[in-house]
């Protein structure tokens, strides 16, 4: 199988949508349960409706999120995750545990970076 740096790599576009800037927060929005759109919704600062409908679409047909609806009117639409689903929320979890355990440190290098003390101040040419 190709490494998911090079372009020809199937499993490159499905890691795109995982890891997108909505991807991983819906995703790991519903690590707990099901939910609706509007739960969802409003679990994800920021997002609107049409990033979260697309960002749904992908991620059903990727296999990650099911997507249920119960007859009724209006129509109920739950979306969960697959098994698919949950086994990449928990390493995107992790990933997430350790950003928050080491934000200072990160935000400091941003400091220092934004200081003019950035690459080219200490790697000169």
């Amino acid at each position: 199988m190709s490494d998911t740096i090079h372009r020809e790599c199937p499993a490159r576009a499905v890691l795109d949508h995982v890891t997108s800037r909505w991807g991983v927060r819906v995703l790991t929005a519903m690590r707990d349960g099901d939910l609706r759109f509007y739960e969802l919704r409003g679990k994800i600062e920021g997002i609107s409706e049409k990033m979260l409908s697309q960002t749904l679409r992908t991620l059903v047909r990727d296999g990650l999120v099911t997507r249920t609806v119960e007859p009724s009117a209006p129509p109920k639409v739950t979306y969960g995750l697959t098994d698919l689903g949950r086994g990449v929320t928990e390493p995107l979890e992790a990933l997430a545990a350790w950003i928050r355990c080491h934000a200072g440190a990160l935000l400091a290098a941003q400091a220092e970076y934004d200081g003019g003390r950035g690459p080219a101040a200490i790697n000169p040419r």
